[in-house]
Formats: C-alpha cells, sequence, structure tokens
C-alpha cells in the first residue's frame, strides 16, 4: 500500500471497459491502467460514478478494484470508489476493499434519499468506524440531490480517517470556506476539471479527473504546474483543454468521455442501461476536440 499522507496531483475516476456483451473488459481495464501510468498519472479512481458504479454488482466492484490494484502493482496509489445510499451496504464494501488492498475510499454521498446534514455525518463516520481506510468524502450536489455544507464537512475532518473531500459542488466560495476552515492536513480535490486552478489557487491539493481519462499527461501536467505556483503554464494548459473539460460534459457523463475513448481505440463504445451512447451529433464535437489535441 502506497503512503497517503502525501496524496496530490491529478487522479484519473477511470471508467469501466465493457465487452459487447456488458461484461467487463478485463483487457482493456489492465491495458487502459497502464496507459494512465505511462503517461505520468499521480494516482488512479476506480469504481466512481464515472466508473458506472451504481450498475455494477459488489462482486463487479471488487472484481474492477482487485485488477486494478495488480495492474499497478504499487506504482501509483489507488483509491476505490465505495459510495451508495444503504450505509450498510456501503461499509460491506469498504471491508471487501480494505481486504484487497486498495489505498483509500472515496465515498460520494447518499443519493435519492436526501439525508439531513446529521444523516450524512451519521453516514460517514459509519463508514469511517467500519474500516481503517483513509476515507474522501465526494460532494456532487448535482447527481446527489444534496450539499454536504462547510459545517457538516468541518465536523467530518475530526475524525481521524477522514482525510479530505472531492468537491464537486461548482460553488468556489463553498470550497474557500472549507479549506481556510478545515485543518492544514485536509486534503481538497477538485471534482471539476475547469476549476482546478482556482481550488488549488485556495489551498486545494489537486484533482479527481474525468478528463484524465483521455488526457492523462495534460491533465497531470496542468495540475503539478498548479501545484509548484506555476501560473503561466498552468493557465496555458487550461486554455488548451478547457474544450476537452466541457465536451466530457456535453451529454451525461461519462457518455461522452467513453465516446472519446472508443475513438482512440481505448476501449469499446458499451455502456449499462440506464446509460446509452451519444449522438452522432456529440461525436463529431468530440472528434474535432481530440484531433485538435492530437488525441486522435
Amino acid at each position: 500500500m502506497s503512503d497517503i499522507t502525501n496524496l496530490k496531483g491529478c487522479g484519473t475516476a477511470i471508467v469501466t471497459p465493457f465487452k459487447e456483451d456488458l461484461s467487463i473488459d478485463e483487457d482493456a481495464l489492465r491495458s487502459f491502467v497502464e496507459f494512465q501510468i505511462s503517461e505520468g498519472i499521480d494516482f488512479l479512481v476506480p469504481c466512481g460514478t464515472t466508473g458506472e458504479s451504481p450498475t455494477l454488482s459488489a462482486a463487479e466492484l471488487c472484481r474492477v478494484v482487485e485488477i486494478v490494484l495488480k495492474t499497478a502493482r504499487g506504482r501509483v496509489p489507488v483509491v476505490g470508489g465505495a459510495g451508495g445510499n444503504n450505509t450498510a451496504h456501503v461499509i460491506d464494501l469498504a471491508r471487501a476493499y480494505e481486504r484487497l488492498g486498495v489505498d483509500a475510499l472515496l465515498s460520494v454521498s447518499p443519493y435519492y434519499n436526501k439525508p439531513t446534514q446529521e444523516g450524512l455525518y451519521q453516514h460517514f463516520k459509519a463508514i469511517a468506524d467500519a474500516t481503517k481506510l483513509p476515507i474522501i468524502v465526494y460532494n456532487v450536489p448535482p447527481r446527489t440531490n444534496v450539499n454536504i455544507t462547510p459545517d457538516t464537512i468541518v465536523r467530518l475532518a475530526e475524525i481521524a480517517n477522514i482525510i479530505g473531500v472531492k468537491e464537486a459542488s461548482g460553488d468556489i466560495s463553498q470550497i474557500a470556506e472549507i479549506i481556510n476552515r478545515a485543518p492544514s492536513t485536509f486534503k481538497v480535490f477538485s471534482g471539476d476539471d475547469s476549476i482546478t486552478l482556482p481550488l488549488i489557487a485556495l489551498g486545494g491539493v489537486g484533482l479527481i479527473s474525468v478528463a484524465s481519462n483521455e488526457a492523462p499527461r495534460q491533465m497531470t501536467a496542468l495540475t503539478r504546474a498548479a501545484l509548484d505556483n506555476d501560473w503561466d503554464e498552468s493557465r496555458r494548459l487550461n486554455r488548451e483543454l478547457f474544450a476537452l473539460m466541457k465536451m466530457n460534459f456535453i451529454e451525461t457523463s461519462p457518455g461522452p468521455v467513453k465516446a472519446a475513448l472508443a475513438m482512440m481505440g481505448k476501449i469499446k463504445e458499451v455502456y449499462r442501461l440506464p446509460m446509452v451512447p451519444v449522438s452522432g451529433a456529440t461525436k463529431e464535437k468530440l472528434r474535432v476536440v481530440l484531433a485538435d489535441l492530437k488525441l486522435i
């Protein structure tokens, strides 16, 4: 296992490749992990929502994590996605990941249940109490319909093995409040490619990225330049990559990013319902952006 205390930089929320029969494409997954590591990614995050985790069984989630761990072989940290709206099931998954040897957990806030702030706190506390693994809380209100407020994040930061938050609220003021109120050791990652620069400028430590599926080297360079206070270079890279960041969400993610990766020859463009292939118009727009970046 890797030393998570220094976790920073750019991590990829990796897609889950499927075969035409909708089973996990294990060979494609291994190749994709090698591609990510060879391009210099800082860490990997399998089985997040970009990995279509809601449509994977518990056994499949563990299998994906196991493949990523065995392929990575300790070269980069692996942060397993273990979230959901049934706390008991998330705890079971967290314990299974711990047995597999993941370095940390990324746990999205419960969706649909719409818990109160106290419910959110007790949910994450129960997970933290059930595992020794470091936990990064994932706040993404557009997907979960509930925002984890700064007050709740600061409470959670008092729990020893809750080490950070992936912030995808899009609210820069909220992110600034978390960074200013939480302990200096608490890690704040951007959950939105396009606000990585302002988040790091405020004191964040990096990014858990969708765009680094397609462009791991470039997104890692952008993140590291910002962390090194090389703002001219980070702004240059941000301008270069901005169209890709936005194009990945022209339809519901991970639709566009899987379509792009299929164009790049990395995976087959196969989804599990309720995800469906993106439109022809979206594919043409993606093709232009990928060609401009020389990714195809």
